[in-house]
């Protein structure tokens, strides 16, 4: 009965999502039909030199994000090529376009892993270090960009917390293994959290992203004539960032260009027309910064073909996986020995 109500939960959830995305981009393609006269306007006036510009701040943002999975992956033991973690980063960009929620890429590296011969919960523990630090460059800037949200809109409408939604990939292994998993999952975690230097060099490429970010916004903004603050630009995005984070439709669709539309019309005082060119914009961009995933996806995918997985470093993994091994054994029989309800423990 639970599982079934599970099953049914999941199937409303699902079903919710994707009529909220249709019904988002539904409202979007509206607001585009209804302005279009104005929005052709304000991309003729755009420089072409201005969209060259913005699409290789956007695949220096693409190899900078690859850069800090990279040297969080090597804080937890993790030694691939830069190659690797730069095809896996892309295969991750491209597969989010089409997956349920913004953090659909992740279970996408997370197959690499497998691929790869490499410890999944070491995996695991790089990729949610991975979102925590991108997180964290954006609270930065968003405590620059919520008190400009809440002084414009108040006292017309009453502006509470910025809702923030993380939705992480469950794997499901045998019941069996899952205890040995976690402790081996937050074996990796205090392991990567225990180098300063890794993650001081990922939070200053999660900076060197979210400056891609703000110039490319900038640039658009300037040559259509709107021009805004950089600061503020940074505040108004990590809003829109947050608010994107809530896994109610299909990648943010909808939601982030109406969140860009709002936000940066009603509170950066654009154009009704330049806030819906800069999400229609935003959103083409970072799918081009994507597009070289597509040759890196079909290489995930299980080989139908019986091909051996390939083999990268497989040896230093498993020698510490024996050491964290001993070391859980070692601890359980610590706590079998000093618990007096356990078989041999002492009263």
């Amino acid at each position: 009965m639970k599982s079934l109500l599970w099953r049914n939960k999941r199937a409303i959830l699902k079903t919710c999502r994707v009529l909220i995305t249709l019904a988002t981009v539904g409202l979007i393609a509206y607001l585009l039909w209804s302005s279009r006269r104005d929005i052709v306007r304000s991309i003729s006036g755009i420089a072409f030199w201005r969209l060259l510009i913005a699409c290789g701040l956007i695949m220096v943002s693409r190899f900078a994000v690859a850069g800090r999975w990279h040297v969080l992956l090597r804080s937890v033991g993790i030694r691939i090529p830069y190659w690797e973690s730069l095809r896996l980063t892309f295969a991750g960009l491209f597969a989010t376009n089409f997956l349920p929620t913004t953090v659909g890429g992740d279970i996408v590296r997370l197959a690499g892993a497998a691929k790869l011969r490499c410890d999944t919960a070491r995996y695991a523990a790089s990729l949610i270090m991975d979102r925590i630090v991108g997180m964290a460059g954006m609270a930065v800037t968003l405590v620059i960009g919520l008190p400009i949200c809440l002084h414009v809109l108040r006292p017309e409408q009453s502006v509470g917390t910025v809702p923030v939604g993380l939705s992480v990939a469950q794997i499901s292994p045998p019941r069996k293994g899952r205890r040995r998993i976690v402790r081996r999952l937050f074996y990796a975690l205090a392991k990567g959290a225990r180098s300063p230097r890794a993650l001081l060099g990922a939070f200053v490429l999660t900076w060197v992203h979210m400056l891609c970010l703000f110039a490319i916004m900038s640039v658009l903004l300037d040559g259509m004539g709107e021009g805004m603050s950089f600061l503020v630009i940074g505040g108004l995005w990590s809003v829109v960032y947050f608010v994107n984070l809530m896994p109610i439709s299909i990648n943010g669709l909808g939601v982030q260009e109406l969140s860009i539309a709002f936000v940066f019309t009603r509170v950066g005082g654009i154009s009704h027309a330049a806030g819906l060119t800069l999400a229609v914009l935003m959103r083409t961009l970072v799918m081009f910064g994507s597009l070289p995933g597509a040759a890196f996806v079909p290489s995930l995918m299980p080989d139908v073909r019986g091909q051996e997985p390939t083999e990268i470093y497989t040896e230093e993994v498993e020698e510490d996986n024996g050491e964290q091994e001993r070391e859980f054994r070692e601890r359980d029989s610590r706590s079998a020995d000093s618990d007096p309800l356990s078989p041999g423990g002492t009263a």
